[in-house]
């Protein structure tokens, strides 16, 4: 109680010191002002700096943007600054003497003397200063590291800073400003530091937390064990840590085990201590060589802390990927389109296909987007083939709802297609045939393709089928974990992502979409939303680059299956109904 009382005291005292050691020398704060567009207002050192004191709530020291003869007359910049900070626009003229004779970011002390020049200097003088001015900011302090060593030696010497202060800075402004109309390459900057990222985490205490993790992995695989009798899975043995490795590189264990990681950097943020997982290791695991330990996920660009480097490269990476290629969806033709599933005969209905009362209403939303959007293709006389057809679910509500159109089944599964027989049989269709084949079996013409949940790289055997037909085709992809290279099918598809992809990240992307599963995380299912739109978005590209028209567009309502994607495409702009 006397101690806390006393650190009180101590910590007022320094406040008092600190704000009349302000006063007496007001600073001054001069960033660049140059090149910025509506989605861009600032150059990305000035982004930064402004970044760091909205996050240290830095609102003493007085900011002067110095604009180029570009941006002299511009108001966009009022825009993009935080309301508690005071900015004001200077002339290169007006620039005090010392300040000229630097390149900005600069601050300069009230006498005009003392000139701190460049983003590390100026962005930890920043922290030491609110620091000085409020000393429970433990959150602002954290940012320098362990050591409070943050970017502290200079890039003519450190590689690290050199790249996070420079070279990523002016290699995201270079692909940003890139006017050719080209899709760039990934800068090789970016990929150094991707490089970089992979390397071992190291912080402070590695090796508790280390055991920590190796505790917690101990204990899965305890659960993993039961009933078998096995007693290495407790993790004692370290020369079997290698053999058991690849095993928890399934998802849900990996997920488990980089919780702690996670558990550990938050409390970080929230000055909090580290989690323990209890009050003491194990014996067997305390006399665990360090070298056999499993390593620590990174969480934060130096390891689990966030930390200065975060502040710097934050900026800089979301420029650069909101600036990539990213997902993007088209709004749904027809989203209140529907079917009256209850006046419609039994046999059309996806219940009569052996489904549930509740997949049954799930596919019946799942038919609904897709045959809305192939009833406003189709024409009289026109053929429909419905690929990887199973059970017929979309191609016997095709043939009923559109009587003068030939519809194809096309599946390689007797039992499917006989079952989707009986019930074509029972509705007296005959406007349906049935092809029991492979699909590169089926020749025939056609003008619309369509699959419900193609798998894997069936998706992309439909669309070229379609594109070689020259029909217009909705697809529906599915298992996006499956997708590999085959004898006539490589990824990625279209020569844009060939540009910024190799195949080996394409299938990482791949196996990312298929975490959509509703039992999953919110922000896992997410990241892999996004990661499918890329993947179809790729598939899209590819049909453009045949001459079509194409889009990707998400079911209506995205419940009804957690692979809810639409590809959409044809090689008319009038028979596809809307502008991609």
């Amino acid at each position: 109680m006397t101690r806390g009382f006393s650190q009180q005291v101590h910590c007022n005292v320094n406040v008092i010191a600190t704000m009349k050691t302000n006063s007496e020398r007001e600073e001054c704060l001069y960033l660049e002002l140059s090149n910025h567009t509506e989605d861009r207002i600032f150059p990305l050192h000035t982004s930064i700096v402004l970044f760091l004191m909205s996050y240290c709530d830095s609102t003493s020291i007085k900011v002067f943007l110095v604009p180029s003869e570009d941006a002299a007359s511009s108001l966009l910049w009022k825009k993009g600054t935080a309301a508690n900070i005071p900015i004001n626009i200077l002339s290169r003229q007006e620039l005090p003497p010392v300040v000229r004779s630097c390149r900005l970011p600069a601050m300069v002390e009230k006498d005009g003397n003392f000139c701190r020049a460049g983003l590390a200097v100026v962005l930890r003088h920043i922290i030491q200063r609110t620091c000085d001015t409020d000393c429970n900011r433990k959150d602002v302090s954290e940012l320098l590291g362990f050591k409070k060593t943050c970017l502290k030696a200079c890039a003519e010497v450190s590689q690290w800073t050199r790249l996070c202060e420079i070279s990523i800075p002016q290699a995201v402004e270079a692909f940003l400003n890139n006017s050719n109309g080209q899709r760039a390459a990934i800068p090789p900057e970016i990929l150094h530091l991707e490089d970089k990222l992979r390397e071992p985490v190291r912080v402070h205490n590695d090796d508790k937390i280390r055991r920590q993790k190796l505790q917690l992995l101990s204990k899965e695989r305890t659960k993993d064990s039961v009933g078998k009798g096995s007693t290495q899975s407790l993790g004692c043995n370290p020369s079997k840590e290698a053999d058991t490795t690849p095993d928890l590189k399934k998802e849900n264990e990996v997920t488990e085990m980089g919780s702690l990681e996670l558990r550990t950097a938050l409390s970080k943020l929230t000055v909090e201590g580290v989690p323990s997982v209890t009050s003491r290791e194990q014996s067997c695991i305390r006399k665990v060589k360090t070298t056999d330990l499993p390593p620590l996920e990174r969480v934060f660009a130096e390891g689990l802390y966030f930390t200065l480097t975060d502040v710097v490269l934050l900026p800089c990476l979301h420029h650069f990927f909101e600036n990539g290629i990213s997902a993007k969806f088209t709004s749904h033709p027809c989203p209140q389109w529907s079917l009256d599933w209850r006046n419609l005969p039994l046999a059309v209905n996806p219940i009569e296909g052996k489904l549930s009362s509740e997949r049954a209403l799930r596919k019946q939303q799942q038919l609904d987007n897709i045959i809305s959007i192939v009833t406003k293709l189709a024409k009289p006389g026109d053929t429909i083939v419905d690929f990887c057809s199973g059970g017929g679910h979309v191609g016997i509500v095709l043939a009923h709802t559109l009587p003068l159109c030939q519809v194809i089944l096309v599946e390689n599964k007797e039992e499917s297609l006989v079952r989707a027989k009986d019930r074509c049989d029972n509705l007296r269709l005959k406007n349906i045939w049935f092809i029991q084949a492979n699909l590169d079996y089926f020749t025939g013409s056609f003008e619309i393709g369509v699959a419900l949940h193609a798998c894997g790289v069936a998706t992309d055997m439909v669309i070229d089928h379609c594109i070689k037909a020259l029909a217009a085709f909705v697809i529906s992809p599915c298992c996006y974990g499956f997708i590999q290279n085959t004898e006539k099918t490589t990824f990625p598809r279209s020569q844009k992502f060939k540009k910024v992809l190799s195949y080996k990240e394409h299938m990482i992307l791949c196996r990312f979409a298929d975490q959509t599963a509703v039992q999953l995380p919110p922000e896992r299912r997410i990241i892999g939303k996004n990661c499918m739109g890329l993947v179809d978005l790729d598939r899209a590209w590819s049909a453009e680059e045949h001459g079509y028209l194409a889009y990707v567009s998400s079911m209506e309502p995205d419940t009804c299956s957690p692979k809810n994607n639409l590809i959409v495409g044809s090689s008319s702009a009038r028979r596809l109904g809307v502008t991609a």
